[in-house]
């Protein structure tokens, strides 16, 4: 290409505007180069050949080898396919192939690099975002291949002022499109902008072009910008142009001229259906090999979307998996919520431990209420105190002051401030209201808040918080853990399946089985606690044969605790519990005569044959009716499970009678003065009297 070579589209026309220095009909030729690189706009009212004269130059352009790019907004330019092998590119089916954004660098690369004429067909997308995207991306890289390869191209718009209007709103393909108008020229990228409105065309567009095409014009507003540029006799010689017939002011040679362009030799695709038949022309094809270029990158996305369409069915069914693992999760937190209540209704737990409660059962709290009290202010009017202790008595009060004695007077007393002081003025971590330092029954969970260590057993001599056993050189006793919801929850279900077997040699064999499994010891605390109803771990440890040690009596203490045969009955107290486990178990069903017969069998694992003639649940009837002298009641309770040595006899306390109920010796003496009744035995009888009112 040279740079003289030119293009014949049009003749001189007779009229106002014409050239003098030409005769009309002479030719008119447009230079390719400034065709091809500048900017141009041509305008028009429909039907006034505006889309006519740029077929003509496209036509002029195509047959000399020149390729270019046309955004057809309205499918009228496939026309030119009946001459030219030109790629139709669009939406529709009739397009060679159906292009999306994702084939803008592909059909910039044919373009520039190949010569191939594209038909950008716009027309057929039914998302005008689509579109705009789609021209975005196109007008991008042939903008940024041009910076490099510098070569010659037109880009022919249709309907420009839908990119580029006058009155705002323009979007990112407009400011694409005004960028090339602006800079493309010395890349070699050149425009036509093509519109019949010429007042809804940006100005900045306009008066930035090299040559400008008036066709006729008859809307005062259009007619107005004709004067504004051309002057004022053009603005009303352009209403009188014929069909084809224009005003073509060029800036290469500084001229207007009145021209009558070429009819177009392709088939006119855009002109108005008329009464005649349409027959459309045989159009010619691409290459295959370049709709396959296509093809390929169509295929890749249409793989693409169905990959994500599959990622997006998996998602969906994950989605649905885990709402319903959320659904099975729900259902179980309410089924255990179930098996807790259920849990703790078979125990009869009103403050269960593990819901943060202090784990005491309904028949607790009523024996520790009739045991313990209520505490007016003084310890020593302490209703219901129960007596404790070795050679010396100890009383155990509403105030939870427990005073311990031995053989030398020494003992303990905790004060008002939650600590006990020993003999020497030592104060010590004492049992809080459920029992221990932390609240979880047990003192042998205990700590110095001085940084030292000390035990329920006293400080040592050398200070340092150890106990006697420890100075003896003798293994400290492990911490006792409270009573978890697990060991609840065990305890629970494994006496439910006994009940379930629906026979009464069931319970009592689960049961019987609970205490066979205790230690030797802590069998012999569960008889102190048989015996006393009510008592605390220290004096049933005590009692069985061990030492004052509260860390030893408590770590043989849990045991029965966690099997359940005794209950917390507050302020560091416990209660024997197996006469409420089956009255719980068949839920108050059976009559007290009934529950006595299962008791005794129960207590044949672990009562000796002297003892169970004094069942704790006895009416004072029966209690009254015992011969002391027969040895049922008082007689020695068996070996000392440390020593083997056997135990001392029972005080006369045991053998006596209720107060009131006079009892025989054999004699015919009444010995109900002679002695005094064991605090066991006078809640004995007042429960009896409850049951009998």
């Amino acid at each position: 290409m040279t740079e003289q070579e030119t293009i014949h589209v049009a003749d001189v026309s007779e009229g106002i505007g014409g050239d003098a220095t030409a005769e009309p009909g002479s030719p008119v030729e447009l230079p390719v180069v400034d065709v091809l690189t500048g900017r141009s706009f041509i305008t028009g009212k429909s039907g006034s050949g505006k889309s006519n004269t740029a077929s003509v130059v496209i036509e002029n352009l195509l047959s000399n080898g020149f390729p270019v790019m046309i955004v057809d907004t309205d499918g009228e330019y496939y026309g030119l396919k009946e001459e030219y092998e030109i790629l139709h590119a669009g939406a529709d089916d009739e397009c060679d192939i159906v292009v999306s954004p994702e084939h803008a660098e592909k059909l910039a690369n044919l373009a520039l690099e190949q010569n191939v004429p594209i038909i950008l067909d716009v027309s057929g997308y039914l998302e005008e975002d689509v579109a705009n995207e789609l021209l975005l991306e196109v007008v991008k890289q042939l903008f940024a291949k041009e910076k490099r390869l510098k070569k010659p191209f037109l880009l022919v718009v249709e309907e420009c002022h839908e990119y580029i209007p006058e009155g705002g709103g323009m979007d990112e393909t407009g400011k694409m499109l005004i960028k090339v108008g602006k800079r493309g020229r010395k890349h070699g990228l050149g425009i036509v902008g093509i519109s019949q409105r010429p007042a809804d065309v940006k100005k900045d567009f306009i008066t930035q072009c090299d040559w400008l095409c008036w066709h006729r014009l008859t809307w005062d507003n259009d007619t107005k910008v004709v004067g504004r540029i051309l002057g004022s006799k053009y603005a009303s010689a352009v209403e009188d142009l014929g069909d084809g017939e224009a005003f073509l002011m060029t800036d290469w040679d500084e001229s207007i001229r009145r021209i009558q362009f070429h009819r177009k030799r392709t088939f006119d695709a855009g002109a108005t259906p008329g009464l005649d038949d349409f027959e459309r022309p045989e159009l010619k094809s691409v290459s295959s090999d370049l709709v396959g270029e296509l093809q390929s990158i169509s295929d890749e996305k249409a793989r693409h979307e169905s990959e994500l369409a599959d990622l997006r069915q998996e998602l969906e069914k994950k989605d649905q998996r885990i709402r319903q693992l959320e659904r099975e999760l729900e259902e179980a937190r309410d089924l255990s919520d179930m098996a807790d209540q259920f849990a703790q209704a078979l125990l009869g737990k009103a403050e269960a431990p593990y819901r943060g409660g202090s784990g005491r059962s309904v028949a607790a709290e009523k024996r520790a209420q009739s045991a313990l009290g209520a505490y007016d202010g003084d310890p020593d009017e302490a209703n219901g105190g129960v007596e404790i202790g070795t050679d010396d008595s100890s009383r155990v009060g509403a105030d939870d002051a427990v005073e311990t004695g031995g053989d030398d007077g020494s003992g303990t007393v905790s004060t008002d401030t939650g600590g006990t002081e020993d003999a020497g003025g030592t104060e010590l971590p004492t049992a809080d209201a459920d029992g221990g330092p932390d609240g979880s029954g047990d003192p042998s969970d205990r700590s110095d808040d001085d940084g030292g260590a000390g035990t329920a057993g006293g400080v040592g001599a050398d200070g340092r918080g150890r106990s006697r056993d420890d100075l003896a050189g003798n293994e400290p006793a492990a911490d006792v853990d409270p009573v978890t919801r697990a060991d609840v929850a065990e305890g629970a279900l494994r006496f439910d399946d006994a009940i379930e077997l629906g026979t009464r040699e069931a319970v009592i064999d689960e049961l019987r089985g609970r205490i066979e499994s205790l230690p030797e010891l802590s069998r012999g605390m569960l008889r102190h606690y048989r015996r006393e109803g009510v008592s605390d771990p220290v004096a049933a440890h005590i009692d069985a044969g061990g030492d004052g040690d509260a860390g030893h009596a408590y770590s043989r203490h849990r045991p029965i605790r966690k099997s359940g045969l005794i209950r917390h009955a507050g302020r560091g107290h416990y209660a024997y519990a197996v006469p409420d486990l089956i009255r719980e178990a068949y839920a108050d069903r059976l009559d007290e005569e009934s529950v006595r017969e299962v008791v005794r069998a129960v207590e044949t694992a672990f009562v000796p044959p002297g003892e169970r003639a004094y069942p704790p649940d006895a009416a004072p009837g029966e209690v009254g009716d015992r011969d002391a002298s027969s040895g049922e009641i008082g007689e020695s309770v068996g070996a000392d499970p440390q020593s083997g040595a056997t135990r001392p006899a029972e005080t006369d306390d045991h053998a006596a009678g209720i107060e009131g109920v006079p009892l025989d010796d054999g004699t015919g003496t009444d010995r109900s003065d002679e002695s005094e009744l064991s605090e066991a035995a006078r809640r004995l009888a007042e429960r009896g009297r409850n049951g009998d009112e």
